[in-house]
């Protein structure tokens, strides 16, 4: 893929029409084959891969509760091609949006008989006492994630909100796509694992990924979407077991390894390579789409260095913040 060009702000203007007009195209094309049904024509999937990817993390954690359905439909509002999101399991097995696979006190409430007001804040000290993958998914209706101010996103706004299972976010955007004209979203998926709490926190690499695409297959939602990790295992096993489910392998910004030994290490290329984005160089980028893997850092909340990722020729970008791009 060509390394995205940088725009002057004389350019702008033809830019967003020719994005306009595309997604118009797109939308069209859509409605004769929604995402329940098989695409015939799969150059239509690749054309709209080919866009610069703008991606909401979390949905849009900057503006809405994270990993919630408003977060995610608000992100579609202001126009993202991928919504990015985290998953973890119940105890019951339901795949669910969470990036910690406990309730996290930042943002987390839960319903008590005892307090007063009924909601209690989810203590720091206590909240991996809170773990999700040894509750129901009913049991987890106790608990709020949406009305506690956020300490670092101070814009977010507050709501009484619960945290979904991936199958209802599915559900509730296809919903949304049957209302509002414009393309269909991609779907950008982490599985929240590590070698350290397997059968912990959450299944061993195989269980987590035969159950992330169970649910993916039953939504037909196989041609949307795309699994990324910082665990490598779970990419390893998706690459075996699912090859045409295109992965994204995550690094932190402490990893100062060479980009030749974390290919190594996973073990084959990925469709994407998706760093911090403190890490990103012209030397990266020209390694990497000499591959043919796509570089799409995270998280880029301002918006000079957004345009300054853009010009550097990134593939796409993941933000708190949507309404940036």
């Amino acid at each position: 893929m060509k390394p995205f060009p940088f725009f002057t702000k004389s350019c702008v203007y033809l830019y967003q029409m020719k994005q306009l007009l595309f997604i118009t195209f797109y939308s069209i094309t859509l409605a004769a084959c929604s995402p329940g049904k098989k695409m015939t024509d799969n150059n239509t999937s690749e054309m709209i891969s080919t866009m610069f990817d703008t991606q909401g993390h979390r949905g849009c954690r900057g503006l809405m509760p994270e990993n919630t359905i408003p977060a995610m439909l608000h992100a579609l509002d202001l126009g993202v091609t991928t919504l990015e999101m985290d998953v973890v399991f119940t105890k019951d097995n339901i795949a669910v949006l969470s990036h910690e696979p406990f309730f996290n006190h930042e943002i987390s409430k839960v319903y008590t008989l005892s307090y007063s007001s009924g909601y209690m804040d989810v203590r720091m000290e206590e909240e991996k006492n809170h773990n999700i993958y040894k509750m129901t998914f009913a049991e987890m209706q106790r608990y709020d994630v949406g009305l506690k101010p956020h300490p670092r996103f101070p814009l977010q706004k507050k709501m009484a909100v619960k945290k979904p299972s991936l199958s209802a976010m599915f559900d509730s955007v296809k919903a949304y796509m049957q209302t509002h004209n414009r393309a269909f979203p991609f779907f950008n998926i982490e599985t929240k694992s590590t070698p350290l709490t397997d059968h912990l926190f959450h299944p061993a690499p195989a269980a987590f990924v035969d159950g992330l695409m169970k649910v993916i297959k039953e939504k037909q939602m196989e041609q949307w979407v795309t699994i990324q990790s910082f665990d490598i295992r779970t990419l390893q096993y998706l690459h075996t077991n699912y090859p045409a489910v295109p992965a994204v392998l995550l690094i932190e910004d402490y990893d100062k390894r060479s980009l030749e030994d974390q290919l190594q290490q996973l073990g084959f290329t990925p469709n994407v390579y998706s760093p911090h984005y403190s890490l990103v160089t012209k030397e990266l980028l020209e390694k990497c789409h000499a591959q043919k893997i796509k570089v799409i850092p995270w998280t880029v909340n301002e918006q000079s260095k957004i345009e300054s990722l853009k010009a550097m020729g990134v593939d796409g970008i993941i933000s708190d913040y949507p309404d940036l791009f």
